[in-house]
């Protein structure tokens, strides 16, 4: 829900005393940490209960600055005491993270003091006491598009202030499943760094069009020099995004569900996610009883969507199993094929008045799948879904997978034919080679940036 309050007026910056306090006692603590944020070694308690009593401390002095976290803060004081009093075991913080509801109170500018022991996605994968600082981005628009045809309860878009070192990282989100529990709650929030994904977003754009020659719209060109306009469209593509996750004809092991299954569902997942992203912006820009507000952010959305899946996603990461990065070589492949996006005389040109169509006609395609999916096996999903991709992106040619059902051990367990996938089983183009080579630098300068360090 979105709440009337407002922002409390004593703010919390990275300079304040006790926050580098509390932030120099974790990261001090995480070095007596291992991998499931015990600390094993008696030698090294003594040391730990000191970081434990700094963080407390810090804790106490800051929570007047947090008066909507109340009964979270004075929980989390309790668990940190009692993990201390058990002799630093596998630590167990399900208690102040219960009571910890951030969607509650989607308030612009509203400060949060986080610290769990925890793993970062796309960051650490070891559950180490992190520290954040951070404040939620809430603007009127998006209270209005989340009230009406986009409810996501769940969905809460913030802003780095500081962090530990699990967050100096390329992670982007902040979600209550990293955190280590006794048992495994209902979680009813999820937390995405819009200025982190705004910033990284800038930055690789700008080099990239630079490196293509590619000619930005004026209103796409707005975005490389406002960062706050920039995450405003990230809050609204991911607002729609997500709760995306959840709606629609979704096959019978659907996303959300651990499980083992070829990489590139996963891909397909989420594309088809951003395409409604993309689609649902598409509706909003042209309805002429949305804000003003919402239908400019809606065409911003449209070229983040195309630019951050074609430039950063499809370059960014190593080759094994990366999903997102096939996701971004299935739409520039699909854009190239259908003839609005061009690579001529060495510059990459895209004609914007078809592109919409084009793009929304590929979403349409994932969506067929998923409702025809409902009527088939397993497996026969598996196929088709790959037969879609090795229609646009062109397969390794050492690929079993490529060689069709009759190649493939469809009569054993799934897993035999997980395991047939290659780890790069759609390699890069030529394009995207040469692309990789010279945008390499600039993806690794973006990682631990925020909307504030960005240039």
């Amino acid at each position: 829900m979105t709440t009337t309050a407002t922002a409390p007026r004593t703010r919390i910056t990275a300079e304040n005393p006790a926050w580098g306090s509390l932030k120099a006692a974790a990261t001090a603590l995480q070095a007596l940490q291992v991998k499931d944020g015990s600390v094993p070694e008696a030698t090294d308690h003594g040391a730990a209960r000191e970081h434990v009593a700094a963080i407390i401390a810090a804790v106490e002095t800051l929570s007047p600055a947090f008066p909507h976290d109340a009964s979270y803060l004075e929980l989390l004081v309790k668990d940190f005491a009692r993990w201390a009093d058990s002799g630093f075991g596998v630590p167990d913080f399900l208690d102040s993270l219960m009571a910890f509801q951030p969607q509650e109170q989607r308030v612009d500018g509203l400060q949060h003091l986080v610290v769990f022991p925890m793993y970062t996605q796309n960051g650490s994968t070891n559950r180490l006491v992190e520290a954040v600082l951070l404040e939620v981005i809430w603007p009127e628009f998006i209270g209005g598009l989340e009230a009406g045809d986009y409810s996501n309860k769940l969905f809460v878009p913030i802003r780095f202030l500081d962090f530990t070192p699990g967050y100096d990282t390329n992670s982007a989100v902040l979600f209550p499943e990293t955190v280590a529990v006794r048992e495994t709650p209902t979680f009813t929030w999820g937390g995405i760094f819009a200025d982190r994904e705004a910033a990284r977003f800038r930055r690789v754009l700008k080099a990239a069009a630079e490196t293509t020659r590619l000619e930005l719209p004026a209103d796409a060109a707005e975005l490389l020099d406002d960062q706050e306009l920039t995450q405003r469209a990230f809050v609204m593509w991911d607002l729609i995004h997500d709760r995306t996750h959840m709606r629609g004809d979704l096959p019978f092991d659907p996303f959300m569900i651990k499980q083992r299954m070829p990489f590139f569902l996963y891909s397909l997942e989420e594309l088809r996610c951003d395409l409604t992203a993309f689609r649902e912006s598409v509706k909003i820009e042209k309805d002429e009883e949305a804000s003003e507000d919402a239908r400019k952010h809606a065409k911003l959305v449209q070229y983040a969507v195309i630019f951050d899946r074609i430039f950063r996603f499809a370059i960014t990461g190593n080759r094994v199993r990366n999903y997102d990065g096939l996701g971004g070589q299935l739409l520039f492949a699909w854009m190239h094929q259908h003839r609005v996006l061009h690579w001529t005389d060495s510059k990459l040109s895209i004609d914007w008045d078809d592109v919409a169509d084009v793009v929304v006609e590929l979403g349409e395609r994932i969506e067929e799948l998923y409702w025809r999916s409902i009527d088939r096996p397993k497996t026969a999903h598996w196929l088709a879904a790959y037969e879609l991709i090795s229609g646009t992106v062109t397969p390794n040619p050492a690929s079993v997978w490529a060689k069709g059902p009759d190649a493939l051990p469809l009569t054993g367990a799934p897993r035999e034919l997980t395991d047939q996938v290659l780890d790069d089983e759609f390699p890069l183009s030529m394009f995207y080679e040469a692309l990789e080579k010279k945008m390499r630098t600039v993806i690794e300068s973006t990682t631990g940036i925020t909307g504030s360090t960005a240039a």
